[in-house]
């Protein structure tokens, strides 16, 4: 029985990174003789063990042949006779595909070493083109290791073209395409996962509305913003759709299946920059105090203070620069409305429809006054 540490902790030990995970894997072994030794099974589609110590994941090695489309239906075979290398051979990356032996040894069959030196993200073999998911994942790779100087090799980069004309993407369910990208937004250049995706032509599957360049280029710009200011997952994936009128980013967000927090977000963006963005004769933002009062409304001022700030976050990434002062009238107006004590308001008498009244007024009044020069 030999184990070796593999993939991405490799990886990341000869780039100098640190290492977050380690995976292993056991040759040579039977479930039998892992269970023999302490380990816990914890794998229902092949043998996979916690170690008794550490609690780190140990893989008999094993081969996978495909049974159908998309990245469902593999085959998985795992026995004693499985070599390091035929485990190895089905990883995604040959960067992905190296392993360390317990005395240190780098085993690297597919040239995984190489392709680091030279910053590439090429694939193992054509067995790439059995899962779909691995154009995601190549994807996000290439949002990590950017600032690094790493690309997609042409050879791979036509590959997954050809994946995605033979309709391969078409496969992927909603629930998996968003793991991937709620990933990538979170990545070093985030950007870059939807540009690989957009070269690939898998953008034009997944999110087609983001294709046209009008949509494209500001789509990134404001990612790219939101990412260098540390943005939350909704406010990156606020700022992604924010390019979309209303009605598509809702249908498109519907059909990723993005959680609550991102979907509402992006909804209110998505709802209110038509509104923010209309000017008057002089090209000025025409923006009245009860057009300010609707927005504030619309995005729930008075019990969600903290998706407002989130809001104008995304706002001062998506809004051009001749429109960034709409930005200060909300803060303006929302610190001023958001003053209103009903409390106040009861104790001199005002109950039911007319302390609503009473409220709306109080608010009106006071974004009125913030917003007058």
């Amino acid at each position: 029985m030999q184990i070796y540490l593999v993939g991405g902790a490799v990886r990341d030990e000869l780039l100098g990174l640190e290492v977050k995970d380690r995976d292993w894997v056991v040759v040579g072994a039977t479930p039998g003789d892992m269970l023999k030794k302490g380990y816990k099974q914890v794998g229902a589609d092949f043998p996979v063990f916690l170690h008794p110590g550490s609690r780190e994941e140990y893989a008999l090695a094993r081969t996978e042949r495909k049974q159908g489309r998309g990245y469902h239906g593999f085959e998985v075979y795992s026995a004693p006779d499985v070599t390091l290398e035929d485990d190895l051979k089905r990883r995604d990356l040959t960067i992905n595909a190296m392993a360390r032996d317990e005395q240190g040894h780098i085993v690297d069959p597919f040239n995984g070493q190489q392709d680091l030196e030279n910053r590439l993200l090429r694939h193992v073999s054509d067995a790439f083109a059995e899962d779909p998911l691995r154009i995601l994942r190549t994807a996000r790779f290439a949002a990590r290791l950017q600032p690094l100087g790493f690309r997609v090799c042409d050879q791979t980069m036509d590959l997954m073209r050809t994946m995605v004309a033979e309709g391969e993407v078409d496969h992927l369910v909603a629930e998996r395409v968003w793991q991937e990208i709620q990933r990538a937004l979170h990545e070093n250049e985030p950007g870059t996962f939807f540009e690989v995706l957009h070269d690939t032509g898998a953008l034009a599957i997944l999110i087609p509305e983001l294709v046209p360049d009008q949509a494209f280029a500001p789509a990134m710009a404001a990612l790219h913003c939101v990412h260098q200011r540390d943005g939350s997952t909704e406010e990156r994936f606020a700022a992604l759709m924010s390019p979309l009128p209303e009605q598509q980013s809702s249908l498109r967000i519907q059909a990723l299946k993005a959680p609550n927090d991102c979907k509402n977000l992006a909804q209110l963006v998505a709802a209110v920059l038509p509104a923010l963005t209309r000017r008057d004769e002089q090209n000025r933002p025409a923006l009245s105090a009860d057009e300010l009062y609707a927005v504030l409304d619309t995005a729930d001022l008075w019990r969600r203070p903290e998706r407002f700030s989130l809001f104008l976050n995304v706002l001062t990434c998506t809004l051009a620069p001749a429109d960034q002062q709409i930005v200060q009238f909300l803060e303006r107006a929302s610190n001023s409305a958001s003053g209103v004590e009903p409390k106040a308001l009861m104790a001199q008498g005002f109950t039911g429809r007319a302390l609503g009244e009473a409220i709306r007024r109080e608010r009106l009044q006071r974004i009125q006054q913030a917003i007058t020069p």
